[in-house]
């Protein structure tokens, strides 16, 4: 019990957060805002739960399943400013949870991109555009990445703060 309450236990907890942000960018296979979500649940369970603990718990898991599905929503909305239709954005980004599957860990990325691309060639007949729609979409991943680190670094704050008030 002891080392639960020491500076031990935190210090392993945030160990595997930080590994949790390092998967985000080094290994996207590996769900990162959920191995930070984990390690907090894991630090409440161990710890107890007070009221600001409940709070804070529901703040980070609300975090988790917005930051999983970022990457759909701005990937989506970036290729649909380009003019890409809806219905190839949606085929893409399923295309994109099958590569993942299949083919981590950028598998999912690259499904995504080929299939925008050829579901527009063949609905504009003008590779260029859909080529503009695809780069966006690549783009719009880029930036779901950075959204996810400000997100899992919001996340690792807000237990922070939760072990310095426990």
């Amino acid at each position: 019990m002891d080392f639960i309450n020491s500076i031990g236990f935190p210090l392993i907890l945030l160990g595997v957060m930080i590994f949790g942000l390092a998967c985000i960018v080094i290994l996207p296979v590996l769900p990162g805002l959920v191995i930070i979500w984990l390690a907090a649940l894991v630090y409440g369970l161990v710890t107890g739960f007070s009221t600001v603990g409940i709070i804070i718990s529901i703040i980070i898991t609300a975090l988790m399943i917005f930051g999983s599905l970022v990457d759909n929503i701005l990937m989506g909305a970036s290729a649909s400013k380009t003019g890409a239709s809806w219905w190839a954005i949606t085929l893409a980004l399923i295309a994109g949870m099958a590569g993942s599957f299949f083919w981590p860990p950028f598998g999912g990325l690259i499904a995504s991109l080929v299939v925008l691309f050829a579901i527009e060639v063949i609905r504009l007949r003008n590779w260029r555009k859909a080529l503009e729609s695809t780069r966006s979409m690549a783009l719009g991943c880029g930036w779901a990445v950075v959204a996810r680190l400000g997100l899992g670094l919001v996340m690792i704050s807000l237990w922070g703060i939760w072990v310095l008030i426990k």
